[in-house]
């Protein structure tokens, strides 16, 4: 069954646009999903995304457009420089004056909360990129969409940019769909924001490169304590709730990993101890990074959190507990090191590619809106930034190929065995 990447439109583009670009994308340009061919397979072009990029017609009228931009779910670096960015291309490239940021999510587009909002503009956001966070706030937790869509017409809000992961551009096509249903006139345009980097259809979303290279850290200090004592085991929680990329990626990016527990492979705890003493008695050493949603089948959980996400069973502290006790009852003493920089790393700036990143991001976001289109996301695919479906977006999530290349990378880098 192909997958449909039509993306809506609120209506005809009636305005040329007044930006000094050579640049201008044609409305029929596109990106192959899927650019493989394999010989002897006849080569079919029918799914195909909208390349984004600035349009020579617009639908919005810059100086009577007032545009808004909320933040949602957990922190993540680069949040603040998708919000600089936002309001820089529109600003300056557009000259869209009227920029409001509501704070704390969803929250800040329900009048009853009484949050304020901010009033953006060039010399608001002009440094906020150096600082990790959200200028903006957020939270966490759907809230009702009529009275988020009251709370727009009211507003006057021509565009709304929903900053967040899966669950926040959920919200976001719920928004986007009803506000058409209303024949209303406002563009509802997603950001991608996840460290776990598990949105269907990108390559890449803000804040994971940046997770990434902030591993390499503590992986290095728990490899520095597990050689420093007899028998040392280090310990590393990362990000990662239904998708092991930034584990795999900062194992790739360190080779001091021994191992790998990620939630897209099953493991057994005896064959994990089993390869834990084999290790210790070849090298006296181990590192064991895992992923914060492996191994979900070994520990409790407590229901669902205000987004409706299931509440994680912690692994660390179950994991560095069980293999103490295993080398205990083994009179094998080791010195296990746990470290979880979670917080650290998701509340940390940007690096300067992933800064990079979120402005295209952001400035391709903006193209989009005022062209009026809606009910999407901006993405990395195939090397392209690209328009993409938000219903295509959160059908369900990206997550490692147990048999692809990745995983095997992994393997090879690490010496586990492919089955534990």
């Amino acid at each position: 069954m192909k997958n449909d990447f039509t993306i809506a439109r609120l209506g005809p583009t009636r305005l040329k646009s007044h930006l000094e670009s050579h640049c201008f994308i044609s409305n029929d340009a596109g990106v192959l999903v899927n650019a493989s061919v394999h010989t002897g397979q006849s080569r079919t072009y029918s799914e195909i995304m909208e390349e984004a990029g600035p349009r020579e017609d617009l639908f919005f009228q810059p100086e009577s457009t007032h545009a808004a931009m909320i933040t949602c779910g957990g922190l993540c670096p680069g949040l603040n420089d998708v919000i600089r960015a936002l309001t820089m291309v529109l600003w300056y490239r557009y000259g869209v004056t009227r920029i409001s940021g509501f704070r704390y999510g969803y929250e800040g587009l329900v009048s009853s909360y009484g949050h304020k909002p901010v009033s953006l503009t060039p010399d608001v956001v002009e440094d906020i990129h150096t600082d990790g966070g959200t200028i903006l706030g957020s939270s966490r937790g759907p809230q009702r969409v009529d009275d988020m869509i009251s709370f727009l017409i009211e507003q006057k809000i021509d565009i709304l940019f929903t900053i967040g992961g899966d669950g926040t551009q959920r919200g976001a096509l719920a928004l986007a769909e009803e506000i058409m249903k209303q024949k209303q006139n406002i563009s509802v345009i997603g950001v991608p924001k996840t460290i776990d980097n598990d949105i269907l259809f990108t390559e890449r979303t803000f804040g994971y490169e940046t997770a990434v290279a902030m591993s390499q850290a503590p992986i290095t200090c728990a490899h520095m304590e597990a050689k420093g004592v007899h028998n040392g085991i280090g310990l590393v929680k990362l990000m990662g709730r239904e998708s092991g990329f930034v584990a795999a990626s900062a194992t790739l990016a360190s080779s001091d990993v021994n191992m790998v527990l990620v939630p897209e492979v099953p493991f057994s705890l005896e064959k994990v101890l089993a390869f834990l003493e084999t290790r210790i008695k070849a090298k006296a050493h181990a590192v064991i990074v895992v992923a914060e949603g492996a191994g979900q089948n070994l520990v409790p959980t407590a229901g669902t959190d205000t987004s409706g996400n299931k509440k994680l069973g912690d692994i660390g502290p179950f994991l560095k507990e069980t293999i103490s006790k295993h080398f205990d009852k083994l009179n094998i003493p080791v010195n296990v090191r746990y470290i979880d920089p979670s917080y650290i790393i998701r509340s940390a700036p940007a690096t300067a590619d992933d800064s990079a990143f979120c402005f295209q991001l952001a400035s391709n976001a903006v193209h989009a809106a005022m062209s009026g289109r809606t009910a999407m996301i901006v993405g990395l695919w195939n090397g392209h930034f690209v328009h993409i479906p938000m219903e295509q977006a959160v059908k369900s999530r990206k997550k490692i190929n147990p048999n692809g290349l990745l995983w095997q990378s992994v393997l090879d880098n690490t010496g586990q065995p492919s089955i534990i």
